[in-house]
């Protein structure tokens, strides 16, 4: 062999060695940022530091059910479907806009546990609050959403054909917010002449908001706050939120702040007294008075 031969094989080996210790390294590298990406997705911490579905809306919410368990319980005998319904609007300086949506949702899953075999559907939180061309009522203040009458009861009819054509047969509304009662009526009756041969009715139930002016401002006056009742913001809407989720109440605030009025988005009454204490009378009662109207409807319908 000559000797220019031996260096070019010796240098052929040498390039091969390097081609062999790259595809190595490279093979190295690859695997350790796959392990990385596992051991990273492993301890991916979820966004939420709390779950959405919480034990009760576990039980009864039909956003925190998968279809096919959906159609298992109404196997089970789940007969009865609750649209609540709440808004997104001003309630003075010391309460979230969330207020309705909030109330809404807890009740209603409170409702629905009490009943047995009933299901919850996602709260409404677009509901009508006023013009926005001039902006009236609600919508004179930052924060409210409001849709025209004619779209919110289409989306409150789409929403109760859905669950009739899957095959509830109670459909029950619940507003929380008291502007919209009159429409929801309407809704009920309308439905129920179209549905006259469809095995489903509608169920409006107007006492659950009606205790909180009547029944409930009875109790607060009884207990000496009448100067305090007004209609909106107040000691009794405060109450009420303070009972279902005080994180929406600016309660360090309103101990400081000095009597509100309507240019602040509180017409009539004083929030500043206002407990969780006080808004739990006024949660029992609209929890009680929705049990016995569903329970009464369901036991003469189906």
């Amino acid at each position: 062999m000559k000797a220019s031969d031996t260096g070019r094989e010796a240098k052929t080996a040498q390039a091969d060695s390097i081609i062999l210790l790259s595809a190595f390294l490279v093979m190295i590298m690859v695997i350790g940022g796959g392990a990385r990406s596992l051991a990273a997705e492993r301890s991916f911490v979820p966004l939420s530091p709390q779950p959405t579905c919480s034990a009760l809306a576990r039980e009864v919410e039909l956003a925190c059910h998968s279809w096919t368990e959906i159609a298992a319980a109404q196997k089970a005998g789940t007969r009865t479907a609750i649209i609540p319904i709440g808004g997104t609007e001003q309630s003075g300086p010391y309460i979230a806009v969330g207020k309705h949506n909030v109330r809404a949702q807890l009740l209603a899953d409170l409702i629905a546990r009490q009943l047995g075999h009933t299901i919850v559907a996602p709260v409404m939180a677009y509901v009508p609050e006023g013009s926005t061309t001039p902006r009236r009522s609600h919508m004179r203040f930052p924060g409210t959403l409001s849709l025209p009458p004619d779209i919110f009861e289409a989306v409150v009819r789409g929403a109760a054909e859905s669950l009739r054509v899957q095959g509830f047969q109670t459909i029950v509304l619940l507003g929380d917010h008291g502007g919209d009662q009159r429409t929801l009526a309407h809704v009920a009756t309308t439905l129920n002449a179209a549905w006259k041969h469809q095995g489903a009715q509608v169920l409006f139930v107007h006492n659950y908001y009606q205790v909180i002016p009547t029944h409930y401002a009875e109790l607060l006056r009884k207990r000496g706050y009448g100067n305090a009742v007004g209609q909106h913001a107040e000691l009794s809407d405060t109450s009420l939120m303070l009972a279902v989720d005080p994180s929406l109440v600016r309660q360090e605030a309103l101990r400081h702040a000095a009597q509100p009025h309507s240019a602040d988005g509180v017409y009539g009454g004083d929030p500043r007294q206002a407990t969780a204490e006080l808004g739990r009378l006024g949660t029992d009662l609209q929890v009680q008075a929705a049990v016995e109207a569903i329970s009464s409807f369901n036991r003469s319908h189906l």
